[in-house]
């Protein structure tokens, strides 16, 4: 059986061990594991027009139904150790513009994200997802990488109160500020900390493992300050703020092991209401902004990923990448489906490539780890992500390597570059930074006199961002 593996997912070719993809598929899970919480919250509590809600424990439960059956897809199929679970940019868009802006039910805005699973899926079997990925010049591969990683570091940063927002009535200078009030001043932050230089030291070290090890002592460090402490959640159960509580998860020993999970909402979708309802100019400009969202945050990541790996040729692309394209564009439909946003991969599954992941292997165990978190609360609750935040610091630490392929020199090329890397952790959103650099590498190919050598895609995708950022004043010109 050992073999049989090891040939089927290319195991000892892409210089990994069965030990190593096991180990780094459940630090992939637990990188990601806050979505199966997060996605609730973001999804389960805004109603619609009609006053229907799908509910926490639902959500909950399809999001992990989604996510465990794609991800086993992904690796079975496509054989890459890319975690799929519900895209953060997605389900708030669905929640924020789609049903409260304008005024879908829930199974009509699902419905608008299995067409855009389905536009995904041709796109991929036509060959024009792969011709895009081999139209973008290699220094912007590169700095779509760096962006990444910076993006997932900020992402550990600000998930772990390291890093907060300051809202605007602050009347602050500064977006963001360190802690709170510029200390450190909270349990779980303090716990991140700790957490970061576990994780930094055993890098260092080389120790293999090193980051679920990290993981794993950090979160036991988190059960015995919590149980010290007491700081409990950071929103209290009356609804009151408590910033000095654990982000989402509160480390500890569970009170029950789980249950049957509620699939209720799985199925509920309608694809042609929101047409009806909006008007079919409307909708298909919903649509269009779901499909550039997606491609490009699939594209973006998959690129981080396979290069952080050392999984891609000497051009920047994966091999057999249609196969993965097809596969991942499957997940909107799978998510919209199960009610659960779209599934698109994961930047968090740098975690598990930075521990050794290199196979659809550690894939597998993942969407393992996924199903069984419909009925093992603890596997997602044990873990607060002020234990798996340093891990994603860690991993952007690592991509930020990348930087060093791009051609600083030239100031056309050092400017669109610049503008990715930036954009996606300043907007939170690895399109936007694609987009502000396909739009800049293209006006500054124009302006250092090199508009012929442009490739045609990149043109056209360009001018696809430039509606996808125009999206909101078109719609409201739509009425």
């Amino acid at each position: 059986m050992k073999a049989g593996l090891d040939r089927y997912f290319h195991i000892t070719e892409r210089g990994s061990t069965l030990a190593t993809e096991i180990r780094a598929g459940v630090v992939t899970f637990f990188a990601m594991a806050y979505i199966v919480i997060l996605n609730p919250l973001i999804l389960g509590t805004v109603p619609d027009h009609t006053g229907y809600r799908l509910g926490i424990p639902q959500v909950a439960a399809a999001t992990a139904l989604a996510a465990g059956v794609m991800t086993i897809a992904f690796g079975l199929i496509a054989r890459y150790p890319f975690g799929i679970a519900a895209g953060l940019g997605i389900n708030t868009m669905l929640a924020v513009t789609m049903v409260s802006g304008e005024g879908l039910t829930w199974p009509e805005a699902m419905g608008l994200v299995v067409i855009d699973g389905v536009v995904i899926v041709i796109l991929a079997v036509t060959g024009f997802r792969t011709a895009v990925f081999q139209a973008i010049p290699s220094s912007m591969k590169a700095a779509i990488g760096v962006g990444i990683g910076l993006f997932i570091a900020m992402i550990g940063l600000v998930d772990s109160g390291f890093v907060r927002r300051v809202p605007d009535t602050a009347k602050t200078t500064v977006p963001v500020s360190l802690g709170i009030d510029g200390s450190i001043s909270s349990w779980p932050t303090l716990v991140f900390v700790l957490g970061l230089i576990i994780c930094g030291a055993l890098v260092v070290r080389n120790v293999k493992g090193g980051l679920f090890i990290g993981i794993v002592l950090t979160t036991i460090i988190a059960m015995i300050v919590e149980a010290f402490t007491h700081a409990g959640p950071s929103v209290l159960p009356n609804g009151d703020p408590n910033p000095r509580g654990w982000s989402l998860a509160i480390p500890g020993i569970p009170d029950s092991l789980g249950g049957i999970p509620d699939l209720s909402i799985v199925g509920h979708v309608d694809v042609v209401g929101a047409f009806l309802r909006v008007g079919a100019l409307t909708a298909t400009l919903l649509v269009f902004t779901l499909v550039l969202a997606n491609f490009f945050d699939a594209m973006g990541t998959m690129t981080a990923l396979g290069k952080q790996g050392r999984l891609v040729d000497a051009e920047g692309n994966l091999p057999d990448l249609k196969k993965a394209l097809v596969v991942e564009g499957a997940g909107a439909i799978v998510g919209g489906a199960a009610s659960a946003s779209s599934n698109t991969v994961f930047a968090d599954s740098a975690a598990g490539v930075g521990d050794g992941a290199r196979t659809g292997l550690a894939n597998v165990v993942t969407g393992v780890l996924f199903l069984l978190a419909m009925f093992l609360t603890p596997l997602y609750e044990i873990v607060p992500i002020e234990a798996a935040a340093p891990v994603l610091v860690v991993v952007g630490a690592m991509m930020i390597a990348q930087i060093g392929d791009i051609e600083w020199t030239r100031f056309d090329i050092a400017l669109p570059a610049f503008l990715t890397i930036v954009v996606m952790p300043f907007t939170y959103s690895i399109a936007n930074g694609i987009g502000v650099g396909f739009i800049s590498f293209t006006l500054m190919s124009v302006a250092a006199g090199k508009a012929r050598h442009v490739h045609w895609i990149m043109w056209l995708v360009s001018a696809l961002f430039v509606v996808f950022f125009a999206a909101d004043p078109i719609m409201d010109v739509l009425g």
